[in-house]
């Protein structure tokens, strides 16, 4: 079954935040086991399926997801900053240099980790990435939504998630509240 994951955020890493949805009207969580993050990693071109993820996974990726919503939104606290370097730091490694016998250098592959791992490490990346830099982080103005995406829009002035959902119900809103 195919869940309607919002793709609006600008970013993996916002994209994961938003995977907890209906923020001020109550939550609605769309990562409810393995298969629902496999779907997720797919659809957010990390990985391919198939792919063997675990519940210990989805505890990470919706950890992951909830400390870099409070460091996005300007709650710093020491153990989010802990929990994204830990989780970005399974990323594979660069090709690296090693001795084998009589001195002979071969060149080896980064380490291999857990593919998933990975995958949730690209995210955490990401998110460094993004907190790194000086990107304007909204939140959607609709009263109903709560989604968080990177405004990249030449005046800054982004309002929705997505004109297509939030911002064309806001404007027939708006029409409706003329009319009347």
């Amino acid at each position: 079954m195919a869940i309607d994951f919002l793709w609006d955020g600008g970013r993996p890493c916002l994209d994961l935040i938003n995977t907890l949805r209906d923020r001020k009207t109550g939550h609605r969580e769309l990562l409810r086991g393995p298969d629902e993050l496999a779907e997720w990693l797919d659809g957010a071109g990390l990985l391919t399926p198939p792919l063997a993820v675990t519940d210990a996974h989805v505890e990470v990726a919706r950890a992951l997801r909830d400390a870099v919503d409070r460091l996005v939104l300007g709650e710093v606290r020491q153990s989010d900053v802990e929990l994204v370097n830990e989780v970005a730091a399974v990323t594979p490694a660069p090709r690296r240099l090693a001795v084998e016998a009589e001195n002979r250098l071969v060149v080896r592959a980064g380490i291999e980790h857990d593919p998933v791992a990975v995958g949730i490490g690209r995210v955490a990346a990401d998110a460094i990435e993004l907190l790194a830099g000086r990107s304007a982080i909204k939140i959607c103005a609709s009263a109903d939504c709560g989604v968080r995406f990177e405004d990249r829009s030449p005046a800054g002035n982004r309002q929705w998630c997505s004109m297509s959902r939030c911002g064309n119900r806001e404007k027939a809103r708006q029409h409706y509240r003329r009319r009347r």
